[in-house]
C-alpha cells in the first residue's frame, strides 16, 4: 500500500499563511465571478445588478457561518467532503451533496476557461467562427494542469503573484470608470424586462458563484498557519474584500454601457465597458486582467477540487479507477478533474455552464447548513437562526434562479436534474456494494428514512 503512504504527506500542516489563505479564496471568488457574471446578471435583473451583487453578499455572509463553525471545529484539507461526513456520516447524503460540490467546482473551472477564451478573442477583435473560445479555454486548463503536478509552494506562489496584480488592477479598472463616467448616476429609471422579483432573485443566485470561492479557504484547512482563527478571518476578509471589488465594477461597467450594450457583450462585459471611457489601451488592460485572473482561478481550482476528490476516495465515498496511471491518488483525482473540466469547456457556452454550477452549489450548501442544525449544532455551538436563515435565502435566490431558467433555457434545468438523478442512483449502487465489503467505520448509526 505504498500508494497511501505516498498519498498523506502531501498534506503540509501550516504551509498556508493567513494572507495566502485570502489570496487563494479571493484568486478564486474573483476569477470568473465578476468578468462574465456582471453581463448575465444585467441581463436577468437590468441596472439593479450591483445590487443584486450586494444580496449575493448578505446570503453568502449566512452561508458562511456555518462553514466557520465547522472548519474552526474540525479544520481537514478535504473541507466540504469532511464537513458532510460529520453530519451525515457513511451514507448517500454525504456522497451526493459532495459530489455536487465537487462538480459545480469542476464547472467553475470551465466557466473560467471560457472566460478566459472570451477576453483573450477581444484582443483580435472577437471570435466569429465560436471556435476560438473553447480551444483557448482548454488549453488553459491543460496549462494548469501542467504547474499543478509542480506541487504546493508553487500553486502559492503563482497564485499569490497573480492575485495580487489581478485585484490591484481590478481597483484600478473599477476606479478609473467611476471616475471617467460622465456621471456616477446610474439610470435606475428603465428597469426594462426586469422589475420582477424573480428575475432579480434569479441574479442574485449568479451572484453567489461570484463568491463561492470563500469554500476553497475551507478545503485548506489544516494547511492553515493556526486554522481555528485563520480559516474563519481569512472567509471574512475575502467576502468582504469581494464586495467592495465587485460593487465598484458593477458601478463603472453600468456607468460606462447602456443596459443593452451590458447584455449584448456579456461575456466580456468589463473589456467592453473600457472602450468607451479609455479607448483601445484600457481593453489590453482589461483582457490582461482577466486573463491572469480567469488563470489564476484555475490554478487555485484545480488545486482545491482534485483535493476533495482525492478525500471523498480515501473515505470509499466514490468508486476510484487508476485507469493504469501511476502515482498517488491526487494525481488521477487531478487528471478526472482536468479531462470534466475539457468536455465541459469544449461544448457549453458560459451562461449553461452557470446555470448548472449554480444549482449544484446551492443544494449542496443547504444541505451542510441542514447538517449544522440536524446534528452537529451542539457540538460547534452554532446558533439555530444562522443556518435556518441561510437555508431559507438559499432556497429564495435557488427558486428565483430556477423559474427564469424554466422561462428562458429550460433545458439547461433538464441536464442539472439529469445529472442529480445520475449521481444519487450510481451513488446509492456504489454505497450498497461497498457496504457489503466491509461495514463503513466512524459515520453515524442514526438511520434516516427520506
Amino acid at each position: 500500500m505504498r500508494d497511501e503512504q505516498d498519498r498523506t504527506t502531501r498534506y503540509q500542516e501550516g504551509s498556508l499563511t493567513l494572507p495566502g489563505t485570502v489570496m487563494l479564496g479571493t484568486g478564486v471568488m474573483i476569477g470568473a465571478g465578476i468578468f462574465a457574471l456582471t453581463g448575465q446578471m444585467a441581463q436577468m435583473t437590468g441596472v439593479l445588478f450591483p445590487l443584486s451583487f450586494l444580496a449575493a453578499a448578505v446570503i453568502v455572509s449566512f452561508s458562511a457561518y456555518s462553514y466557520i463553525k465547522i472548519s474552526n471545529a474540525y479544520p481537514s484539507a478535504g473541507g466540504i467532503g469532511m464537513y458532510l461526513h460529520k453530519a451525515y456520516g457513511n451514507r448517500l447524503p454525504t456522497a451526493f451533496n459532495a459530489l455536487l460540490m465537487y462538480f459545480s467546482m469542476v464547472i467553475a473551472q470551465s466557466f473560467l476557461a471560457r472566460t478566459f477564451g472570451s477576453y483573450t478573442m477581444q484582443l483580435f477583435g472577437g471570435d466569429e467562427s465560436g471556435r476560438m473560445v473553447p480551444i483557448l479555454g482548454v488549453s488553459l486548463i491543460i496549462a494548469a494542469f501542467l504547474i499543478n503536478l509542480l506541487g504546493n509552494r508553487m500553486i502559492q506562489g503563482v497564485a499569490s503573484f497573480i492575485g495580487i496584480l489581478k485585484i490591484g488592477g481590478i481597483l484600478i479598472f473599477g476606479l478609473v470608470g467611476v471616475w471617467v463616467a460622465d456621471s456616477i448616476s446610474v439610470d435606475f429609471s428603465s428597469p426594462g424586462e426586469a422589475g420582477t422579483m424573480g428575475n432579480f432573485l434569479g441574479a442574485t443566485a449568479l451572484g453567489i458563484l461570484a463568491f463561492k470561492g470563500f469554500t476553497t479557504i475551507t478545503n485548506s484547512g489544516s494547511e492553515v498557519i493556526d486554522p481555528k482563527r485563520n480559516v474563519g478571518r481569512a472567509i471574512i476578509i475575502s467576502i468582504a474584500a469581494c464586495v467592495v471589488i465587485y460593487t465598484l465594477v458593477g458601478f463603472a461597467v453600468a456607468s460606462n454601457l447602456s443596459l443593452a450594450e451590458i447584455i449584448e457583450t456579456q461575456d466580456y462585459s468589463l473589456a467592453a465597458a473600457a472602450r468607451p471611457a479609455l479607448g483601445e489601451y484600457a481593453v489590453w488592460f482589461t483582457v490582461a486582467i482577466a486573463m491572469m485572473a480567469t488563470a489564476g482561478g484555475i490554478l487555485a481550482s484545480i488545486f482545491a477540487v482534485s483535493r476533495m476528490l482525492a478525500m471523498l476516495t480515501e473515505m470509499k465515498l466514490v468508486p476510484h479507477r487508476h485507469f493504469g496511471m501511476p502515482g498517488s491518488i491526487q494525481k488521477h483525482t487531478l487528471v478526472y478533474t482536468v479531462v470534466l473540466g475539457i468536455i465541459l469547456t469544449a461544448f457549453f457556452d458560459l451562461s449553461r455552464i452557470a446555470a448548472l454550477g449554480i444549482v449544484f452549489y446551492l443544494i449542496m450548501d443547504i444541505a451542510i447548513h441542514w447538517g449544522v442544525l440536524r446534528y452537529l449544532r451542539k457540538d460547534i455551538k452554532a446558533n439555530v437562526w444562522v443556518p435556518a436563515t441561510a437555508i431559507f435565502l438559499d432556497l429564495l435566490a435557488l427558486g428565483g434562479f430556477v423559474w427564469v431558467k424554466l422561462n428562458t433555457d429550460p433545458f439547461v434545468i433538464g441536464v442539472a436534474v439529469a445529472t442529480m438523478i445520475v449521481i444519487a442512483v450510481a451513488e446509492q449502487i456504489f454505497l450498497k456494494k461497498s457496504a457489503g465489503i466491509e461495514p463503513p467505520e466512524g459515520g453515524h448509526s442514526h438511520h434516516h428514512h427520506h
